[in-house]
């Protein structure tokens, strides 16, 4: 069986990034945000990166943001992957030399094949509560059943996941990777590590059963 890879997302600590990488989780993000309760500063994030330990990969996130701002991010090395959550079409994805994975609101009505055929270049795609105001974060999942088939894309799974639902989460869509962050938060911005070894073991029992 493929393992389903975690991505712990909104760390605005460093002792949170160490918590997850001490779980054994693939990845964490950092929000570069403003309207985020989780946004970090540039000097924030080369913090947290420094203490991470070698293969914990690092995503920035960004909601409509400039170039020059995202340039400066990837210029500064605190990232290795971006994910955009905004209404950013594919030529402002591109260009950064970095991997990116786009975000999808699942709203009402939307054509999800379509919606990726338009960004040909991404490495993977997360599906999310439809949220236009804060982009995410809020702690809202949705209906994993409106998900189709999608072939050999790369779903990332958000939305509301926490440790109680994160094994049902992954029977029923069999994501690639599962994204979280309110759902292992003591509140906004503050990971809880018994929370965080909580999802992962979740995730590792589902995948052992």
């Amino acid at each position: 069986m493929v393992r389903t890879r975690v991505k712990i997302c909104g760390i605005t600590r460093g002792v949170d990034a160490l918590a997850a990488a001490a779980c054994g989780v693939d990845a964490i993000g950092l929000v570069f945000y403003s309207g985020s309760p989780r946004v970090v500063t540039l000097e924030q994030a080369r913090e947290i990166v420094s203490v991470l330990p070698p293969f914990v990969t690092k995503v920035g996130l960004f909601v409509n943001e400039s170039r020059e701002r995202i340039s400066a991010v990837v210029a500064s090395g605190c990232v290795d992957l971006l994910q955009f959550h905004g209404q950013e079409d594919a030529d402002s994805c591109d260009g950064f030399g970095l991997p990116y994975i786009k975000a999808i609101g699942m709203e009402d009505g939307i054509d999800l094949a379509r919606r990726m055929d338009a960004y040909p270049d991404a490495s993977g795609f997360l599906l999310d509560a439809w949220q236009p105001e804060t982009h995410g974060g809020g702690g809202i999942g949705f209906d994993w059943n409106r998900i189709p088939v999608l072939g050999e894309r790369t779903i990332i799974l958000a939305g509301g996941l926490h440790p109680g639902n994160v094994v049902e989460a992954i029977r029923k869509v069999g994501p690639y990777a599962v994204d979280v962050s309110s759902g292992v938060e003591i509140r906004k911005g503050v990971k809880s590590a018994e929370k965080i070894a909580a999802f992962l073991e979740g995730v590792n029992n589902c995948e052992c059963e």
